[in-house]
């Protein structure tokens, strides 16, 4: 088909905010990454644009990788995102399978209350009393157990539950099977784009997750990475880093350690995130077009 010739114009425009978006979008994460590598003092003096390291050591990621607190937290955030996640999943697809059968009673008042729950919430501090009078402060237990169930992704997965034919229930009935047997033996391989999302979604939840970790948690050492680095960024907090480094240097190579801090803290995410990338859109979608 012949393009006119404002089609072409808009063509043209379209790729130039395309590729302007992209770069505003990429360049942050490339200045960061450029910006570890850099010897600290050249680039306390570098003005503008940084397109290459200035000068390149690996000192920076020495000092992050020989910081005790970064190994524990790498556990905790770990601990979270395995024992989380898998928590998350269970339960949620239970729930979601449970509320997608046809037979269920009381499933349409059950789903009101689960999505009255995504707009109206009881606020920090009966959240804070309930964790508390659970006996769940500072453990790694207030950080799972509280968040279980999203309420937006249970959604999601009912949708998609729903969208497994029931002759294949009817089928496994006959032949003997239970609930648990349909569940985890039908409807699950049948769902596993949806299911790779979710686990996208509650992975990256609580490798992200440093809020909660600040209101229940009390002991150093059971802090996630991402609280590591919220001292690190927002407080500053180099100091147990710097021990080996001369007080006038303290500052520069202070700089390059946050840096540092966010690409290890970021990078396990970005190497997960292409294994999962091709079921995104397709887990996302389910029960978005009707027909």
């Amino acid at each position: 088909m012949k393009l006119t010739t404002g089609e072409r114009i808009f063509g043209v425009f379209n790729v130039i905010g395309l590729v302007l978006l992209s770069v505003a979008a990429i360049y942050p994460l490339i200045f960061v990454l450029f910006a570890s590598f850099s010897e600290p003092g050249q680039l306390v003096q570098n003005r503008g644009l940084l397109l290459f390291p200035k000068g390149f050591t690996l000192e920076a990621y020495r000092m992050v990788f020989m910081n005790p607190a970064i190994g524990t937290a790498y556990f905790n955030t770990l601990f979270f995102v395995v024992v989380g996640t898998t928590v998350n999943i269970v339960l949620s697809s239970m729930a979601a399978y449970g509320l997608s059968r046809r037979d269920v009673m009381w499933k349409h008042v059950i789903m009101f209350m689960i999505v009255f729950t995504m707009f109206f919430d009881g606020g920090l501090i009966p959240s804070y009393l309930l964790v508390g009078n659970l006996g769940m402060l500072d453990s790694r237990w207030a950080l799972i157990i509280p968040g279980a169930i999203s309420a937006f992704n249970l959604i999601i997965m009912r949708t998609a539950f729903q969208a497994v034919p029931v002759e294949l229930e009817e089928s496994a009935r006959l032949d003997g099977a239970g609930d648990f047997r349909i569940c985890w033996s039908i409807v699950f391989p049948l769902s596993l784009p949806v299911i790779a999302v979710m686990l996208l979604f509650y992975g990256v939840s609580h490798w992200n997750s440093w809020f909660s970790a600040l209101i229940y948690l009390q002991t150093r050492s059971l802090f996630p990475l991402q609280l590591i680095l919220r001292e690190i960024l927002i407080a500053n907090d180099t100091s147990s880093m710097l021990t080996s480094v001369s007080s006038g240097d303290q500052m520069p190579v202070g700089q390059t350690i946050k840096y540092a801090t966010i690409i290890v803290a970021t990078v396990p995410v970005l190497f997960v995130y292409p294994f999962l990338q091709k079921y995104f859109v397709k887990g996302v979608m389910i029960g978005a077009i009707k027909g």
